[in-house]
C-alpha cells in the first residue's frame, strides 16, 4: 500500500462526498479509489467509511483519522511550499472564483495587473454569480460579497467596501409616484438582484435613524448585477446598486440618485480561501496585491 496515496484518496473522498467525485478529482479510476480505501481500512483494522449503493457516511474512527490526516497532508504541503516558493519569484497557478459583474469591472483588471508583475504565475478565473464550492472545485480564492463566515474551514480578508446608490432613470422618475422616503419604495417597481443575501430587504440610514423596507415582488428580477443596471437604464424601475457600477451613468444623467439624504447599507467584497491556503506564498501575495490595488 502506498500510504501517502491512500490517505490523500481518503481525504478527497471525505471532502467531495463520493468515490466518483474523488476519482475525477485525482484522475484515478473508481476501482483505484475503492482499493486505496479498502487497503487503508485493512491496515488500520477499522472501518473508516460506511457505504451503500447510494450513500456514504464517515465513521467515528474515520472522522478522527480524517482530522489527523488533514493536518499531516497540510504540513507536508507547507513543507513543499517553503522550498518551492523560497525564491523571490512567484510561480504556479492560482484558481480564482469571482462574481460576473464585479469580476469584469474590477477584479479582472486587478488580475491582469498582478500577472504583469508576476510573469511566472498563471491564473484561472471562474466568473459566475452562483455559489461555487471552493473545496469541490479546487478553488484557491473566491471573491464574494458578504460578512461573517459560517465555516471555520475558511478565512477571509476584506478587499473593498462598496457604497450602494438608490437610483432610476429620469424617464422612470417622470412617470412614477413621488419617492420622498424609504417607505415609498413599496409603491415603486424595484428591480432585484436575486443572488443578493437580501434581494427584497433594503435598509437605509439617516442621522441615526434606520429604516428597513421589505419590498413587494417587482416585475424584473435577475441573477446578474449588470443586467439589473440595463433594466434601470431602460426605465423599468428603481435599483440599489454599488456606486462603482453606475458612476458614469450618474455623471452623465442617464441615472438619477434617489433619496440623497438616506444612505443604504454598505456591502463589501472579501477574498475567501481555505484555511490551509494561508501558508501559500502565491495566494497570500495575490490577496495582498488586491488589498493594495483597491486601497489605491
Amino acid at each position: 500500500m502506498d500510504k501517502l496515496r491512500a490517505i490523500t484518496v481518503f481525504r478527497r473522498v471525505i471532502e467531495l462526498g463520493s468515490f466518483k467525485a474523488a476519482a475525477e478529482d485525482l484522475d484515478l479510476s473508481k476501482a483505484a479509489i475503492s482499493k486505496n480505501i479498502n487497503e487503508l481500512e485493512d491496515y488500520l483494522k477499522s472501518p473508516l467509511i460506511n457505504r451503500t449503493t447510494r450513500k456514504m457516511h464517515i465513521t467515528e474512527h474515520g472522522q478522527t483519522y480524517y482530522n489527523h490526516v488533514c493536518a499531516i497532508l497540510d504540513d507536508l504541503s507547507h513543507a513543499d511550499l517553503s522550498i518551492i516558493e523560497s525564491s523571490n519569484h512567484l510561480r504556479g497557478t492560482i484558481k480564482v472564483s469571482v462574481p460576473m459583474s464585479v469580476g469584469l469591472l474590477e477584479i479582472n483588471p486587478a488580475v491582469c495587473a498582478f500577472m504583469r508583475l508576476n510573469p511566472e504565475i498563471s491564473i484561472e478565473v471562474i466568473m459566475s454569480d452562483q455559489y461555487v464550492d471552493l473545496v469541490e472545485k479546487g478553488i484557491d480564492i473566491a471573491i464574494r460579497g458578504g460578512g461573517e463566515l459560517k465555516s471555520s474551514s475558511f478565512k477571509s480578508r476584506k478587499l473593498l467596501e462598496l457604497n450602494r446608490i438608490l437610483c432610476a432613470s429620469p424617464e422612470y422618475i417622470e412617470r412614477a409616484k413621488p419617492l420622498t422616503a424609504p417607505s415609498d419604495l413599496i409603491y415603486h417597481n424595484c428591480l432585484t438582484y436575486t443572488l443578493s443575501s437580501s434581494p427584497r430587504h433594503w435598509v437605509f440610514h439617516n442621522n441615526g435613524q434606520t429604516h428597513a423596507v421589505d419590498l413587494p415582488p417587482g416585475s424584473y428580477a435577475v441573477n446578474n448585477g449588470l443586467a439589473v443596471k440595463q433594466a434601470a437604464l431602460a426605465g423599468l424601475g428603481v435599483m440599489l446598486m454599488p456606486e462603482l457600477f453606475i458612476d458614469k451613468e450618474l455623471k452623465s444623467g442617464q441615472l438619477t440618485k434617489l433619496l440623497p439624504c438616506w444612505e443604504a447599507d454598505k456591502h463589501a467584497l472579501y477574498a475567501i480561501y481555505p484555511y490551509h491556503k494561508e501558508q501559500s506564498q502565491k495566494v497570500r501575495s495575490f490577496i495582498d496585491f488586491l488589498i493594495d490595488y483597491f486601497r489605491k
